[in-house]
């Protein structure tokens, strides 16, 4: 469903064993907001919730998404970029029919 590159999973497990907790998930989840009416939201949690999808991936860890966000994200691509405003973790969403300049937000 959605998928880690090699670079993102390489810091999403540095920044878990920052947080002295290896062993936690990585949520992500779509919500309103943003320029562009939907924003991405990445948070890490000790604990599956009811009705979350969990998708274990190669880097150890696994990826929680609650039922609404699923079909917002299906096929997307997580990724960490650095371009001249920063480095930080970026979502390709096949799914999304606009986003904003800034990339945070999108349209479905």
């Amino acid at each position: 469903m959605i998928n880690v590159t090699a670079v993102a999973a390489e810091k999403i497990k540095e920044a878990m064993e920052a947080e002295g907790k290896p062993n936690l998930h990585l949520r992500i989840y779509v919500e309103g907001g943003g320029c562009s009416g939907m924003q991405y939201g990445l948070v890490f949690e000790e604990e599956e919730q009811d009705g979350d999808e969990v998708l274990p991936q190669n880097g150890g860890f696994n990826i929680l998404i609650d039922r609404f966000s699923a079909p917002y994200l299906t096929g997307a691509e997580i990724d960490f970029v650095t371009t001249l405003q920063g480095a930080g973790f970026k979502i390709n969403n096949p799914n999304a029919t606009g986003s904003c300049g800034c990339g945070h937000s999108f349209k479905a």
